[in-house]
């Protein structure tokens, strides 16, 4: 991925040093490794992994948090600078998709952390992996996230980690055309199991408008930066990882997709650029 080039955005905040403990996530903020995390965790533990959804998606309530005061601004290392610049493509490429409609886009927050830190959705911690909270219209990582793509799944790649960043920006722009907020009224009036499926086609959206990302900044991708975005999608399917901690596969319990749906909505996005492509609600077949 040939992101040197690229416009660094100054819509980051860095709290890395702040530290933190263990705490519960509130609201709707569950992101993309919370349930990599349940998984794992049931399948070394012996504990239901939905016990362990659960907790980290605020159930049974908070654990207080003990942060201790920031120590200050960290280097402007190699890591921070990626994801300035990945979140300024994504900016740039949304900006262009919402001039073209006659609409501003308005661009997200993208916040940098370790351990724990407060935001408008509860407080969010490493456990959940990165994760969106329309609250406050920020996305949140703690970039360790990425070494957990590397070492227990074996993705590797900047633009894997890329697609991570633009699949939590796709989420801000459901929120932006309040997407997010009809699905989330429409989940109060239905069963779980119905509204697992209602939060697959809003996750299958945002692959898709990862895709749309991808499409637009088609002059910094090289060999093997699909392939590698791919890899990520496939291996957080919800399939893949419900049969790498427990050997069985529940559809029922999905909440992002299997692997082969998230490989085919990126596609999706990244073949036709075209937001009317990505309406994965009206989708007979996902």
């Amino acid at each position: 991925m040939k992101w040197e080039g690229e416009r660094e955005s100054t819509n980051v905040e860095d709290r890395r040093g702040g530290g933190g403990g263990f705490g519960g996530l509130g609201g709707r903020s569950v992101g993309i490794g919370t349930l990599v995390i349940a998984l794992v965790g049931g399948a070394i533990f012996g504990v239901d992994p939905g016990t362990i959804l659960a907790l980290l998606s605020g159930g049974g309530g908070a654990v207080p948090v003990q942060q201790r005061q920031p120590a200050g601004p960290p280097a402007n290392d190699e890591q921070s600078v990626f994801v300035r610049k990945t979140l300024g493509s994504t900016e740039d490429a949304w900006a262009q998709l919402f001039s073209g409609q006659g609409a501003q886009y308005q661009p997200a927050r993208l916040v940098l952390f370790e351990g724990a830190t407060p935001t408008a959705c509860g407080t969010g911690r490493s456990a959940t992996g990165p994760f969106y909270c329309p609250a406050d219209r920020q996305v949140y990582i703690d970039l360790s996230f990425f070494r957990l793509m590397e070492q227990r799944f074996r993705v590797e790649g900047e633009f894997a980690q890329a697609y991570v960043i633009a699949h939590e920006v796709g989420h801000h722009v459901q929120n932006l055309l309040g997407i997010s907020d009809q699905v989330h009224r429409a989940q109060q009036a239905m069963s779980e199991t119905e509204g697992n499926r209602l939060s697959v086609r809003l996750e299958l959206q945002a692959d898709c408008f990862a895709g749309i990302w991808a499409h637009q900044r088609s002059q910094v991708i090289e060999p093997g930066d699909v392939e590698a975005a791919l890899a990520a999608a496939t291996a957080i399917g919800d399939d893949a990882l419900q049969r790498q901690s427990q050997g069985t596969v529940v559809p029922d319990s999905f909440t992002h997709g299997s692997s082969a749906q998230r490989v085919r909505w990126f596609r999706r996005g990244l073949e036709s650029g075209s937001v009317e492509q990505c309406n994965t609600f009206e989708a007979r077949q996902l």
